[in-house]
């Protein structure tokens, strides 16, 4: 069995249905799914259980065994978030505990990080350097620092050598595209304002508050959800033989500009956006990320061979899942 913490999340969503597609249909799902449509994700899933994610703990003393791997997707992702006790629970105590269970019981685990570690960026985009080089990261917000906490725990943990039999954190960038519907605010510009585009309405994005950016030239790397989950998968085939365990960035390697994204989303409508700058909010402009673009050489020289898709293809497919009768994976 393969349990994705967050699987009825954007991401973890998406893995599920890659592993189903690769044949896998023993997958045991953990997440919260309240009252909103977030269900609709998992609709076409094959799976073998739904756990809440308070119950997952004493669900693997029961069933630990049979686990093969762990792909631990669940956070919460806001990074608007201000609450640090919710933050340290969910994305920082609850990680150390799924770490310490997969360290145990000797199961691979694969784990989501984030881009928003790496804060403005001043001290680079790379995934290579060990302890000393990400302590001189400083993230900008209190989601930023809760990934940054744990991506720093499990090195150290990994280096007193208490750690999975194979272990990956993956620094996602800026990933879209389909089962984003649940997030709310948080959803992909691609997601929030594909329908807009489409009716010829107005589209809002942060002018720049830096003289060294032009409005709407902020510039991020784009990736396409699909292309998260193939890594993953591909991570998660070779754990058995894989002897290079750590952090590694998942990103186009591209940085482009959100005027690029909009106009991507245009002729993927098949009409040019209509954009409308506002400032920056002031509680989240100290924290707002001008630049990040991925450094993806360790992945490549760990044997990653796959080509990403480009922005304009990827966002084309997004908006089409979209306006599909069925928007769902």
């Amino acid at each position: 069995m393969l349990v994705i913490t967050g699987g009825g999340g954007f991401i973890g969503s998406v893995v599920a249905a890659a592993l189903n597609e690769a044949g896998r249909a023993d997958l045991v799902i953990a997440d919260r799914f309240g009252t909103s449509d977030k269900w609709r994700n998992i609709a076409k899933r094959d799976f073998f259980e739904i756990v809440a994610i308070e119950d997952l703990f004493p669900w693997l003393d029961r069933w630990g065994e049979s686990v093969e791997a762990v792909f631990h997707l669940g956070a919460n992702s806001a990074t608007t978030e201000r609450d640090a006790d919710h933050m340290i629970a969910n994305n920082l105590n609850y990680s150390i505990a799924v770490w310490r269970w997969c360290a145990a019981r000797g199961k691979p685990l694969i784990y989501a990080s984030s881009a928003a570690t790496y804060g403005n960026g001043a001290a680079g985009f790379d995934d290579a350097g060990g302890i000393a080089a990400l302590k001189r990261l400083r993230p900008l917000n209190l989601y930023g620092w809760s990934k940054h906490a744990f991506d720093l725990w499990a090195l150290r943990e990994a280096a007193a050598g208490r750690a999975p039999p194979f272990w990956a954190g993956l620094k996602f960038f800026n990933v879209f595209g389909p089962n984003e519907g649940h997030k709310g605010e948080m959803m992909s510009l691609v997601a929030k304002n594909w329908r807009r585009v489409a009716a010829g309405e107005k589209v809002r994005l942060f002018r720049s508050h830096r003289p060294d950016f032009a409005d709407g030239e902020q510039l991020r790397d784009f990736v396409y959800v699909k292309d998260c989950a193939a890594v993953m998968l591909w991570l998660w085939r070779r754990a058995p033989t894989a002897t290079v365990s750590g952090l590694y960035n998942c990103g186009s390697g591209q940085a482009r500009s959100f005027l690029d994204l909009m106009r991507a989303t245009g002729a993927a409508c098949g009409r040019a956006p209509q954009i409308e700058f506002i400032d920056i909010p002031a509680e989240i402009r100290a924290g707002y990320q001008y630049f990040t673009e991925a450094n993806m050489q360790r992945l490549r020289q760990a044997g990653y061979n796959a080509p990403f898709t480009p922005l304009e293809e990827a966002v084309r497919e997004t908006v089409a899942q979209y306006a599909a009768a069925d928007p769902y994976l």
